[in-house]
């Protein structure tokens, strides 16, 4: 094969192209050629040119390596998670998560101002009615009824001196010895002096009760929940000191959301399990739910009653509550993961393989009721109908889909 010099663009070495049938410069060094370096410029290949052929060559060889092969096979029906439908024995049972406590919890606090000097109790201590659990201390209380008493007994010694004038102006004033307007004057005195015997009695009984009240007493029994105040700390009138959750029955709490709030109804009964006390269940009763949402959460307070609480039962303990779903119309319901739900425009749909053919039809369909992993549906789905589990914003209507079971079909339990 002979080569013919182009003009290098380097010194001592020159690019050769091969005479026929060659896309670009082969990058074999020759010998400088004198002939060549004197022909005009016009007749030099440029460089430009030489670039371009390299992406003719990448070109050609792809041509050339493609000859002969075959089309690519097209590819085969997407594989989706997909499952039989299977109409609910019955309606799932509403399961709420909740919290034991006391019926009744009040806290405790003293009626006057003053300072701690003394702590009877202890948090988680029991209580019986009339015990002390705490003092302030009584040095302004009792000067306060010192003096109110001091009142009233001068109270009384003007009562008892106007008593004894209004007597001798009577017998007088039976003898004809004083005027009508002088009687009237000393009933005047001992009436006034009367009611300031009556308000000085009275302030010292309210200062009494202000001194006993620097006393703090558990009027019912319970056990103590809280301290709120330590020895040595000034509290105010009303301030709490403890909380008592009362002795006696206990509830259990929940927050029930709108779509559960439908189904209840006062006096319905439910089922009690707590996480410490595994295999054990409680029946209890619904006596109370709120009338208004809690504004943070939008949910419901409900409170249900024990029945028969053991002594394993003890306050704060985490409880799941699961209510009984009332009776229908009588037309099956089924439940399927919450990652089946999808939606045709403002309402909920479920992807359905068409018996035949494997192709998809998105249906409506009516929920009845959301949980945590499911969802109820109570319109739309016929028994043994295939139900897209998965992947139900990557598929479109009329695709030709290959239905498989789920890898983990735990992950989609309820």
């Amino acid at each position: 094969m002979a080569y013919r010099a182009d003009p290098a663009p380097f010194p001592y070495f020159r690019a050769a192209r091969c005479s026929v049938n060659c896309p670009g410069p082969c990058a074999r060094p020759v010998a400088r050629n004198a002939a060549a370096d004197a022909a005009p410029l016009s007749f030099r290949r440029r460089p430009w040119r030489r670039m371009l052929s390299l992406p003719a060559a990448a070109a050609l060889a792809l041509t050339i390596a493609g000859c002969g092969r075959g089309e690519a096979p097209a590819p085969g029906p997407r594989p989706v998670v997909a499952m039989p439908a299977q109409a609910d024995e019955r309606l799932p049972a509403w399961t709420l998560p909740g919290e034991v406590q006391a019926r009744y919890s009040t806290p405790l606090s003293f009626r006057v101002n003053g300072k701690i000097i003394e702590r009877n109790v202890r948090l988680g201590d029991a209580v019986v009615p009339g015990q002390v659990v705490a003092r302030l201390d009584p040095a302004d209380a009792t000067k306060n009824a010192a003096s109110a008493r001091a009142q009233l007994t001068a109270a009384q010694h003007q009562l008892d001196y106007a008593r004894q004038q209004l007597d001798r102006d009577r017998a007088q004033a039976r003898e004809n010895l004083i005027a009508t307007t002088q009687l009237e004057q000393t009933r005047n005195a001992y009436a006034a002096a009367l009611a300031q015997r009556d308000q000085a009695a009275q302030q010292a009984a309210l200062s009494a009760d202000q001194l006993k009240y620097t006393t703090l007493q558990a009027d019912h029994a319970g056990v103590i929940t809280a301290e709120q105040a330590d020895t040595g700390q000034n509290v105010a009138a009303g301030e709490p000191v403890y909380n008592l959750a009362w002795s006696g029955d206990i509830d259990a709490i929940c927050d029930v959301p709108e779509s559960v709030l439908a189904g209840l109804t006062i006096g319905q009964r439910a089922s009690v399990t707590l996480g410490p006390l595994p295999g054990q269940a409680y029946s209890a009763v619904l006596r109370e739910i709120s009338p208004a949402a809690d504004p943070r959460s939008r949910t419901y307070r409900a409170k249900l009653t024990l029945e028969a609480p053991s002594p394993e039962v003890r306050l704060g303990m985490t409880a799941n509550i699961s209510f009984e779903n009332p009776a229908g119309d009588g037309s099956p319901t089924f439940t399927v993961p919450a990652t089946a739900l999808f939606h045709d425009g403002p309402r909920p749909a479920v992807w359905i393989v068409k018996a035949g053919d494997d192709t998809l039809e998105l249906r409506r369909v009516e929920v009845l009721r959301y949980d945590a992993r499911t969802v109820t549906l109570a319109q739309g789905l016929r028994d043994g109908e295939r139900v897209v589990w998965q992947g139900v914003h990557t598929v479109t209507a009329g695709e030709k889909v290959r239905p498989v079971p789920p890898l983990h079909p735990e992950d989609h339990a309820s």
